[in-house]
């Protein structure tokens, strides 16, 4: 082995470094790789001894059985030994306190056969060290090997396995001749001429081929390498003849070479070798390249490929050789494609147009080839390169061809489509070729609806992208592949990058809404990512990559929905309430569509769906509220009520679509209480721009009342605010409830610091707007405090919290009674006002001393409690602040006041009320 890393180093350094020198060091490393290679294998397999050695050890099994060992040992005991002390140690811990008898150590056992020391060992080292060695931790699989390390395997392999020395020799060879032949020139060493030198070197290589033909059966690896390398040398002869020495003319030369790649072909499929097929074929796409003149002959290169490509199609008719047909399609459709962006002009049309459409019909044929010679063609692998790309390929060459004229481009695709759909048909009663069947099946329904926007001048890269995306994904699902599905999937996303790159929306002029190569593509891409959630719906796993792809997919295929429609609203809707609703019955219909598609799907998260579609629906709704308060659009009048009740509709029917799943309907359901709400505060809103001004009372009660009465008829009759979801009647009261009656508090602190002016009307005390306001909030408290679905523990403090909500309620009705009737100004500087002062006390008053006697005549100790702390209040009111107004009328008034009703107290309940006394524990009575 080291020999022959030796010697493939010296012949790389000779060739390299052109020189003894070279040799030397290719030796040397050469020789240092191999016993380096050498050392990594001893290395691997210490590693394997290491890891087997580490292995952790069966547990030692509990039960005690009779060893031959153990029976051994005890037979050879001294006597006067007891067994005991001797299994001790082994068997059961130290005694505590040891005895008298254990002063000296018992006499030792003789020595035990080896096959008992190799069995007992192990059980007594475990029992001593159990407690003392620390766990070991696993052993870790070293990694594998890198690429760079795979591709030097796959090196050594080759130089190392098969028939090493023909291979060598044929490096050599190369070399050897290559050098000759430069030295030679250059020195001038050989008089002969250089034509009789060529001969002489082709005479040599023609041997050659001939003398591997006669070893083909005998020695087959041998023959192989001798008549590949013997062609190589006969196609450099004469590229060196024709490019170097120009002794040849450009076309003798062409015909040489094809008749050199032509041998290549046909000893290949005479011998069953794939090596030598690809040996000729690179040749074959690489000789008008090596004999080109530069005059550009393009119709003597697409008729070379033409002959050359046929030849492909011969061999597939006999031989399934995938990596053929793959080096055709490459080498022919990327030079095709180099000589058209390098030499195209749109006169060479008629000469070229010919030339695609064969190339695209023996490359349709080639995967038809595949199938059928494959040896079992039940697993007989689509290939889908072949497949896919021949159509994208030959559509883009074919748009550049046609100046991507949308018209005869969508004729293109509408043929192609045919063409398809014939081939389908004709092989419809083929069973083992169904895969086939229905990838060209998918295929002309992709051109057919590809030809839409291109006779729209839709834009082609996105759009094939798209569905070629999702064709891949199809495939990959249908041959348990992962590497088509993420194909499919990462033509997704290229689809979208094309399509930004087309400057979407604002690309080019659009006469028409709907009918324009925007909105279909949009919509093509679209449909793309929905065809890819549904695979991905049906055949992924439930968790994982598969749900993420789910997720990303149905976001894709939401936000391209959005995209194309929108830019029809933008484009030819007008920027006033006609945007407004026609944005409104876009999200409302997109909504719905998303409920129903919801009742097909099988895997689909839809907890991951509402996390994120709440906010979102939440900040849509805002959006759509301050959008039209900006712009001050009527939400119920014209278009905009149109939107309004397309909204209505859609949402009753997307409600009816999750009913099925509890959590998505309860929060579904929520939001649409929020929309409605949303809506009516925004109607009124505007409205209150365009009616002469009332005071902020009537304007505070407007908005606040659809509120109100949605909490009410939550807590009194939450039949009205459930259907069309009856059947979570008790989870949609409960959170609609809960986030009403947040929402009445939120009102309430609010009326609290409003002055609830009634203009046009008189202020009129406990009836103006805002006490109205704060009457109904309390209600809702009251009547939240005392429901069945209250928690217990606010049993006990129930009327505490009533009693302070009352407190805070009547002080702001006090002060806003001071306010309009008294002439105090509503601002930071009320507290300083006299009046204010003086029903403040009395109003604390009059509650402290009705909660004190209704708590003492009732027996109610915690509200006689509340009317003592509000009592206590009061007096401390006097003490340090209204004792600074007993300068003046209504300063003594307050302490009057409070004289009196602390004397109506004293007369009616003097004293608290008893407390219960607790239930005594029934006694248990002993037996």
């Amino acid at each position: 082995m080291y020999v022959v890393w030796a010697i493939v180093g010296a012949v790389l350094g000779g060739v390299i470094g052109q020189g003894i020198a070279g040799v030397a060091a290719g030796f040397a490393i050469g020789l240092l790789w191999a016993r380096l290679s050498q050392t990594r294998r001893e290395l691997d397999e210490l590693r394997a001894q290491v890891a087997a050695w580490k292995a952790p050890a069966p547990a030692p099994s509990t039960e005690r059985h009779p060893q031959p060992q153990r029976e051994m040992w005890l037979e050879d005991l001294p006597e006067g030994v007891s067994p005991r002390e001797v299994v001790r140690p082994f068997d059961t811990p130290a005694p505590a306190s040891p005895g008298p008898a254990a002063a000296a150590p018992p006499a030792m056992p003789p020595p035990m056969p080896a096959a008992a020391r190799v069995s007992a060992t192990p059980v007594a080292t475990g029992a001593a060290n159990a407690s003392s060695e620390p766990p070991r931790a696993e052993w870790a699989e070293p990694a594998g090997p890198s690429a760079i390390e795979r591709l030097m395997d796959t090196a050594r392999r080759w130089f190392t396995e098969g028939n090493v020395p023909v291979k060598v020799g044929m490096l050599v060879l190369f070399a050897g001749i290559a050098a000759f032949l430069k030295y030679a020139a250059d020195q001038g060493l050989l008089h002969v001429p250089i034509s009789v030198r060529l001969s002489i070197v082709a005479l040599a290589a023609m041997a050659g081929v001939g003398f591997g033909w006669l070893q083909r059966d005998t020695r087959r690896s041998f023959a192989l390498s001798l008549q590949g390398g013997a062609l190589g040398v006969l196609v450099m002869t004469v590229f060196a003849a024709y490019r170097l020495y120009h002794l040849i003319d450009p076309l003798p030369t062409f015909v040489l070479l094809v008749v050199f790649v032509g041998c290549m072909g046909i000893l290949a499929v005479l011998q069953d070798s794939l090596a030598l097929a690809v040996l000729g074929l690179i040749a074959g796409f690489a000789a008008p390249i090596l004999a080109s003149s530069g005059q550009g002959n393009h119709v003597a290169l697409f008729s070379y490929y033409a002959v050359l490509n046929l030849g492909i199609l011969g061999i597939a008719w006999k031989k399934a050789w995938r990596i053929l047909n793959v080096l055709g399609f490459v080498g022919t459709f990327g030079v095709g494609t180099a000589w058209g962006v390098l030499a195209y002009r749109p006169a060479l049309f008629g000469s070229t147009e010919p030339f695609l459409i064969l190339f695209f019909l023996l490359y349709v044929a080639v995967p038809w080839l595949h199938v059928l010679r494959s040896p079992r063609r039940d697993r007989a692998i689509l290939d889908g390169s072949l497949m896919f790309g021949t159509p994208i390929i030959s559509l883009l060459l074919q748009g550049a061809l046609l100046d991507w004229a949308p018209m005869p481009l969508a004729m293109s695709a509408l043929v192609a489509a045919a063409l398809y759909v014939a081939i389908a048909f004709a092989i419809r009663q083929r069973d083992d070729m169904h895969l086939l069947r229905e990838t060209w099946a998918v295929l002309a329904v992709a051109f057919a609806t590809l030809a839409v926007p291109l006779a729209l001048s839709a834009s082609v890269t996105a759009s094939v992208f798209a569905l070629e995306g999702a064709g891949l994904v199809w495939l990959g699902f249908r041959q348990q592949r992962r590497f088509p599905r993420w194909a499919g999937m990462f033509l997704q996303l290229a689809s979208g990058v094309a399509w930004a790159l087309a400057d979407f929306p604002h690309g080019s002029l659009r006469t028409l809404p709907f009918v324009n190569e925007y909105f279909v593509g949009a919509l093509l891409i679209t449909a793309a990512g929905v065809a890819c959630l549904f695979q991905y719906d049906r055949h992924s796993v439930s968790k994982g990559i598969g749900g993420l792809a789910r997720t990303a997919l149905l976001l894709w295929s939401v936000a391209w929905w959005l995209l194309g429609f929108g830019a029809e609203i933008d484009g030819f809707v007008l920027p006033d309430a006609s945007r407004w609703a026609a944005w409104v019955a876009l999200l409302s219909v997109t909504g719905w569509v998303l409920a129903e598609g919801n009742r097909h799907v099988r895997k689909l998260d839809l907890g991951l769906m509402l996390a994120w579609s709440v906010p979102l629906a939440v900040a849509i709704t805002a959006a759509a509220a301050m959008y039209a308060q900006t712009y001050d659009i009527q939400v119920f009048a014209g278009w905009p009520l149109a939107a309004v009740a397309i909204t209505a509709v859609t949402g009753w029917f997307s409600l009816r679509a999750i009913a099925a799943h509890a959590v998505a309907a309860i929060t579904a359901q929520t939001l649409w209480w929020v929309r409605w709400l949303a809506l009516i505060y925004t109607a009124t809103r505007i409205a209150f721009g365009y009616r002469p001004p009332v005071g902020n009372g009537w304007e505070l009660l407007a908005y606040v009342a659809p509120a109100l009465l949605l909490t009410k008829l939550t807590l009194w009759w939450p039949r009205a605010i459930t259907p069309p979801l009856s059947m979570h009647a008790q989870g949609i009261r409960r959170v609609v409830g809960i986030g009403g009656l947040g929402l009445s508090l939120l009102i309430g602190v609010l009326a609290l610091t409003i002055d609830g002016n009634p203009s046009p009307l008189p202020f009129i005390p406990l009836l103006n707007p805002v006490e109205l306001v704060l009457i109904a909030v309390f209600g809702l408290i009251a009547r939240a405090l005392w429901d069945v679905d209250a928690p217990p523990s606010l049993h006990r403090v129930r009327p505490a919290i009533l009693a302070v909500a009352f407190f805070i309620i009547a002080t702001s009705m006090t002060l806003r009674a001071v306010h309009h009737l008294g002439g105090v100004p509503w601002d930071e500087h009320m507290p300083a006002s006299s009046l204010a002062e003086l029903w403040l006390t009395v109003v604390w008053s009059v509650t402290g001393v009705v909660a004190w006697v209704l708590g003492s005549k009732r027996g109610q100790r915690l509200l006689w409690m509340a009317g003592a702390a509000c009592m206590a209040i009061v007096l401390a009111k006097l003490l340090l602040i209204d004792r600074s107004h007993l300068g003046n009328l209504f300063g003594i008034a307050s302490f009057i006041a409070y004289g009196l009703l602390c004397t109506v107290i004293g007369y009616l309940a003097p004293a608290p009320p008893r407390q219960a006394a607790p239930h005594a524990p029934e006694s248990s009575h002993a037996p």
